[in-house]
């Protein structure tokens, strides 16, 4: 090997771009994490908290780069002084280092605001939303200008100055390696691009669990550089995350035991050994014809936005609504995706670390909905939505698990107002209320889901509609009084047709706004509105711990529908006040069990946490029975197998 300073630069010649990416993307990564620190100070508890967030960033940082350079720069060493390959090589080089770097920049450009929004860095909902063009692009030139306008200015600058940096880093004149030196570098350095990447001796590389050390998901994510936190979730979602993967280990036979247990049903209600919480549900309403009925889904309706739970002054037409209303207090969301208020609240299902279902591949058909249950009772059963039903992929999967038609969109004719994500929310109901008044004249029972859209960033609604709350007028709580107004726009038009009296309705959230709570799971914004309203439901101010699970198996009671389903949500018309509810919350890749004030939250690859919780505070509490645990580890257990095996619906073994 050489022993001289010119020797040596001579030796490493072929590894100059890869040597000038490195110290320039490990500064760029560097500067940025510590500028997102400081942004986020008051989220890092202490010194040596800044200190791991730099070394464990720094390590991912040099994971990530290592990805990057180490195949090329082996391939470098190996053709160095090659002619004509050399120069085909070093143009190549240089586009895929300018090409990556962008992207790591572009990337770490576009966190602030998704910071601002989901309180993590970008993950697989960045990958997401973009499979949606029309809605995302509208939604960024509407609300967004300025975040737009920066980043692409920022990305544009990078374009320009990353190539032509790399472009002088150029090797194709330079002195190269002897061809016997050539080897000895190639397992040089391969070993440690190899051993960059793993960043660690242990069984797995290095991973976003592995350098979660906080509470905080914000604090945990910002150890990661965004491009790495995105290429992450998307190899996550070829190969869908696994409850059996991230939680404790729990036999089969165990997981069952528990859920037939949590859902205290006698063994004989249980209808079929293969599809394992498939059991008989008796009505408690009795009728000559069931009851038509309509689930109003509310977009990011929050419990805090709502007056009559003690939120914001922003609900005046809800709040008319709960006197009147079987009203629900302490309704818990399962998700913070409306995918996954969709899931909860159609399918009974239980909420995974994985997608939910209404994404998933195994669920496109044969999937338990009551849209199926109930068309298989002589139903029609409809979806209307005032965007593109396309979008998060809802239009595919109800029309494959029971659905008979959706209206959307395209639908409306002459519709007042359309926004970013669709016609306005008095445009959807004024159009669902002509909906429901031909059905009725058929003769025929009807199921309906109406899914809100006007309060979903960037805000749009009609002019003076509201008295706004603030300015300027395309703020979230203008938008949720917007959508309220709405509210109380249908259920004005409703009780003047004749199918108001043959109609169960319920109006419920999907999930509530987006969190910039420090807890692992961030309880209190999971807690959102419900009621159910129509004639003949009593009024009652519902004060027990609910899940968005419970309801469709409660609105089946109510509407006199005898069922066999494998829903594992309780009826609540069959327990009484004094009745313990749990609920079931997914945090990203974390899980809390809430019950009895007594919560457990499971964390990828950790030992469950136990906390109490009191005036909406998370303490850590070692007073957690063994039996909450189980229930707690249990529940995920169970969505992964039943999606898994495909055991989630109405079919009986043969």
């Amino acid at each position: 090997m050489p022993k001289n300073k010119n020797s040596w630069l001579r030796v490493l010649s072929p590894l100059k771009p890869y040597l000038c990416f490195l110290a320039l993307t490990l500064l760029c990564l560097s500067l940025s994490r510590l500028l997102l620190m400081i942004w986020k100070y008051d989220r890092i508890d202490s010194a040596a908290d800044w200190i791991t967030l730099l070394g464990f960033g720094l390590r991912i940082d040099i994971a990530s780069i290592s990805y990057i350079i180490g195949i090329p720069a082996v391939i470098s060493l190996l053709i160095s002084g090659i002619p004509y390959i050399n120069r085909i090589w070093d143009l190549l080089t240089r586009i895929w280092l300018t090409c990556t770097f962008v992207l790591l920049i572009f990337m770490e450009a576009s966190t602030p605001p998704f910071i601002e929004e989901y309180s993590l860095r970008p993950n697989r909902l960045f990958v997401e939303y973009l499979l949606y063009p029309k809605e995302v692009f509208s939604m960024l030139i509407e609300g967004h200008k300025l975040t737009l306008l920066l980043t692409s200015l920022i990305s544009t600058i990078t374009v320009i100055l990353a190539y032509q940096f790399f472009r002088k880093q150029s090797i194709v004149k330079v002195p190269q390696p002897k061809w016997f030196e050539r080897p000895v570098l190639v397992v040089i350095i391969f070993c440690l691009a190899f051993l960059g990447a793993r960043s660690s001796l242990q069984h797995r590389p290095i991973n976003p669990s592995y350098t979660a050390f906080t509470n905080d998901p914000l604090v945990n994510s910002l150890t990661l550089n965004s491009t790495y936190s995105l290429m992450y979730a998307v190899s996550q979602m070829a190969d869908e995350v696994s409850s059996f993967e991230l939680y404790p280990e729990m036999s089969q036979d165990r997981v069952i035991a528990e859920i037939h247990k949590a859902m205290g049903l006698d063994k004989d209600q249980f209808t079929s050994e293969d599809l394992p919480t498939l059991h008989m549900q008796q009505a408690t309403q009795r009728f000559d014809r069931p009851k038509n009925l309509v689930i109003i889904l509310e977009e990011s309706l929050g419990a805090q936005f709502v007056g009559s739970l003690g939120g914001l002054p922003l609900t005046p037409e809800y709040d008319k609504l709960v006197p009147e209303a079987w009203s629900f207090n302490n309704l818990y969301a399962t998700g913070t995706r409306s995918v996954r208020g969709i899931e909860a609240v159609i399918t009974g299902f239980v909420p995974t670390p994985a997608r939910s279902t209404v994404k998933l591949p195994n669920s496109q058909t044969n999937f338990f909905t009551i849209a199926k249950l109930l068309g298989k009772q002589g139903y029609d059963t409809n979806f209307i939505y005032g965007g593109g039903a396309h979008f998060d992929n809802m239009k595919t999967f109800f029309l494959g698990n029971g659905f008979n038609s959706i209206i959307e969109e395209k639908d409306f004719v002459n519709p007042e107002f359309v926004g970013s994500w669709g016609v306005s929310d008095e445009d959807l109901f004024t159009k669902a209320n002509q909906d429901f008044v031909a059905k009725s004249k058929t003769g025929k029972p009807f199921f309906s889901l109406v899914f809100s859209s006007s309060n979903h960033d960037p805000f749009e609604f009609p002019d003076n509609k509201i008295e706004l709350y603030n300015t300027p007028k395309a703020t979230r709580e203008n938008a949720v009084k917007y959508s309220d107004h709405s509210i109380g726009h249908f259920f004005k038009l409703a009780k003047q047709e004749d199918y108001w009296k043959d109609t169960v309705f319920l109006v419920v959230a999907d999930h509530d706004a987006r969190t910039t709570r420090s807890d692992l799971v961030p309880i209190p914004s999971f807690h959102i509105p419900a009621l159910i309203i129509g004639d003949g439901i009593k009024p009652k101010s519902d004060s027990r711990l609910v899940s968005q699970i419970d309801l469709a198996p409660t609105l089946l009671s109510l509407i006199g529908v005898d069922s066999e389903h494998p829903m594992i949500g309780q009826d609540l018309t069959k327990v009484g006040d004094n009745y313990v509810g749990r609920a079931i919350m997914q945090f990203n890749e974390n899980q809390a069990f809430l019950k009895d004030n007594k919560v457990v939250i499971l964390q990828p690859k950790k030992s469950p946490k136990t906390f109490s919780y009191k005036d909406l505070t998370l303490t850590p509490s070692d007073d957690v029975s063994e039996d909450l645990i189980n229930q707690a580890i249990a529940h995920p257990l169970l969505g992964t197998w039943l999606y898994n095996e495909k055991r989630y619906d109405m079919r009986r073994s043969k």
